[in-house]
């Protein structure tokens, strides 16, 4: 592959208050979130070259297209973005790629999702089940105990990740996975965005309903609507735009996509460990950094368990020493690595194609010294992941500007 030396910059960026959205449909949240981030990049429409729309739940492919009846239809080419939870970090990523080929010099990403309300997110459309099973179609020969024995339910998937990684390297108990959990609900109250805002005690939510051992209901991902943008600009067009834009521009300093290398085992369970080590590998080496310079990290914690395997496939810690790293405190407000100062999905909210945007949303607030009172001082590099089951993972470097 060919290097790219134009810089590409988030100029200004958005997301609307996850939860429930009842009075608003996915193109309402759309277009608030949208025209939010176009007021904080203080352009327009007009100067908008390119957009990147994500919606899983939309119920229309063209969703970019409606979209636009509501901000400006201006001709721009529009591409509509599906990739599972990594749809809001596609569609960010769509539009680096744009900017990068030198097609446009500011385009607009948004992700948006309506799910309050959906319940526990798995297969749909199953055939009915006999009592005989046999192999069948394109996956008989892959996926034979699917759901049968095991799960093929998020938190049951999940679930078995991190019990496998606890069986592996030891130390990985239901207590340590409640922990993670009470540490993101400690955060999330002070994000007045979050879904919820509300400190759980370890009792509460070790008590908790049970989804898929060793998950709790505290300890999943919130359903919830909400809706994120981010307008991005070239370096070239940033060096025309005033000082103060100039000051609050944040630098992309790696943008990365994978999707799963073939694994025998990954044809079974999905392989969410393999294809995001390989993102934060090429990520650090895109943007010359090491796991040791970040100040901050927003990772995908679906749910508990997925938090802690994330330590390890980012590289926040030694192959195998996740808990260890958890257990010394680096991953709190206060800690060396801070993680999902936001509150996480698991108290921020998961409306799925939002949650790419809405990382980067976070990383971009503290980098600019703009998180307000879950601030973290001195902030000058941070990380945002997000892995879409499938599967897909993104993962973006984010500098503050020296302007």
């Amino acid at each position: 592959m060919s290097a790219v030396t134009q810089d590409v910059w988030i100029l200004g960026i958005s997301m609307t208050k996850f939860g429930k959205h009842r009075d608003k449909d996915s193109v309402d949240l759309a277009s608030e979130a949208a025209l939010a981030a176009f007021g904080d990049a203080g352009v327009g429409i007009n100067d908008i070259d390119v957009l990147a729309a994500g919606s899983l739940m939309a119920g229309t492919s063209a969703f970019g297209q409606q979209l636009q009846k509501q901000i400006g239809q201006t001709g721009i080419p529009v591409y509509n973005v599906a990739n599972a939870c990594a749809t809001g970090a596609t569609a960010l990523r769509t539009v680096i790629m744009a900017i990068k080929a030198g097609e446009a010099d500011l385009g607009l990403a948004v992700g948006v999702e309506k799910l309050s309300g959906a319940g526990l997110l798995g297969p749909v459309n199953r055939r009915k089940e006999s009592d005989t099973w046999a192999p069948d179609g394109r996956f008989g020969a892959l996926a034979t105990l699917d759901g049968r024995v095991g799960t093929d339910s998020m938190p049951g998937v999940f679930a078995q990740i991190g019990l496998e990684y606890g069986h592996r390297y030891g130390g990985a108990d239901f207590e340590l996975f409640a922990r993670i959990s009470e540490k993101n609900h400690a955060h999330s109250t002070l994000n007045p965005l979050a879904a919820y805002s509300k400190r759980f005690t370890l009792e509460e939510i070790m008590n908790d309903v049970m989804i898929a051992y060793p998950n709790t209901r505290p300890m999943c991902s919130a359903n919830c609507d909400g809706a994120a943008a981010a307008v991005v600009v070239s370096d070239s067009k940033l060096r025309t735009l005033s000082l103060e834009q100039r000051r609050r521009a944040v630098k992309i300093s790696a943008s990365v996509l994978t999707s799963d290398p073939w694994r025998e085992g990954c044809q079974v369970l999905p392989d969410v460990n393999t294809l995001t080590r390989q993102a934060a590998t090429r990520a650090y080496e895109q943007a010359g950094i090491g796991p040791e310079d970040l100040d901050l990290v927003e990772l995908h914690d679906c749910f508990a368990t997925a938090e802690l395997v994330h330590y390890d496939n980012l590289m926040l810690c030694p192959e195998g020493g996740a808990v260890d790293f958890f257990n010394s405190g680096a991953t709190w407000r206060d800690g060396k690595t801070p993680v999902n100062v936001s509150g996480g999905l698991e108290s921020k909210g998961h409306p799925i194609a939002a949650t790419g945007i809405a990382n980067v949303w976070e990383i971009c607030h503290h980098l600019r010294g703009e998180a307000g009172d879950r601030q973290i001082e001195g902030a000058r590099v941070g990380l945002a992941h997000v892995i879409g089951l499938g599967s897909a993972c993104g993962v973006h470097v984010l500098e503050k500007a020296a302007a």
